[in-house]
């Protein structure tokens, strides 16, 4: 526990940070279940939908630095390989 004022503050800053990148990355979770669900169901409308949707969360997560970029380019580009793959 910090001793300091500015310690405890930083720690109060430390947990609401936390909490939004958790917001943000189980966000970004629920979305790609809810793309490989309706790739395995072979719905394409609903996947190419939910790819551009997919596309945007990486791309926030990975601007805020809770996942690194060429890990986001590199998930996105596999996500798009999955749905071609069902064309």
């Amino acid at each position: 526990m910090p001793q300091r004022k500015s310690g405890l503050k930083d720690l109060r800053k430390n947990w609401r940070r936390n909490q939004h990148n958790l917001d943000i990355k189980s966000d970004l979770k629920r979305t790609v279940k809810k793309y490989l669900k309706s790739i395995q169901g072979k719905q394409k409308e609903e996947a190419s939908s939910l790819l551009k949707l997919v596309y945007k969360k990486f791309d926030k997560a990975a601007k805020h630095n809770i996942i690194e970029k060429n890990t986001a380019s590199r998930r996105k580009s596999r996500f798009s390989r999955l749905l071609a793959s069902i064309a």
